[in-house]
């Protein structure tokens, strides 16, 4: 009975702390402030289970088709390459505000499965800037865009990546 008690004051106790630690507002959410160390922790980890456990059982459709990754490439160089970047492209200057930084993706697109980078592109990432896509893209669109990022974004070199603009016809 003892240890149920004790259980029950402890539980008592971190939702009173946490309560006080939440309206005392002390934790700077600014974005021009990095998170600290367990924050960072907290939100990454939580960010990349989500991720994970929310991309299971998405049946990932044939990625290499030429004509899905060029649609992929028009996709990233009109809404991704502001926030991410490609190899020769800078970020934006308002990326440079977000806190979390965007990754770069040329380095980063091997951590995520495809089906994970499917479901961050369909709904976004709260409070980290990545907006969510599936509102206004077609599934076929969501998935040129994995196509791309996943099969030759990381491969392209700022010469390549810059032809392949230039032969949309089009400057960022």
């Amino acid at each position: 009975m003892k240890i149920v008690i004790a259980l029950i004051v402890f539980a008592i106790l971190v939702v009173v702390c946490s309560l006080l630690f939440i309206y005392s507002g002390v934790y700077n959410f600014s974005a021009t402030e990095p998170r600290t160390g367990l924050a960072r922790w907290v939100f990454d980890t939580t960010t990349e289970q989500s991720v994970s456990s929310h991309a299971k059982g998405i049946t990932v459709p044939p990625l290499e088709d030429e004509s899905l990754v060029q649609k992929g490439f028009h996709h990233y160089n009109e809404t991704c390459v502001k926030c991410h970047g490609a190899l020769g492209v800078s970020p934006s200057k308002m990326a440079e505000g977000l806190n979390p930084k965007p990754p770069d993706l040329t380095e980063r697109a091997d951590q995520w499965t495809p089906a994970e980078l499917y479901w961050i592109v369909k709904h976004g990432i709260k409070r980290s800037g990545m907006p969510a896509f599936g509102p206004k893209h077609s599934e076929e669109d969501l998935w040129a865009i994995v196509a791309f990022v996943k099969h030759q974004l990381p491969t392209l070199s700022p010469e390549e990546y810059q032809a392949m603009k230039e032969a949309e016809g089009g400057k960022q």
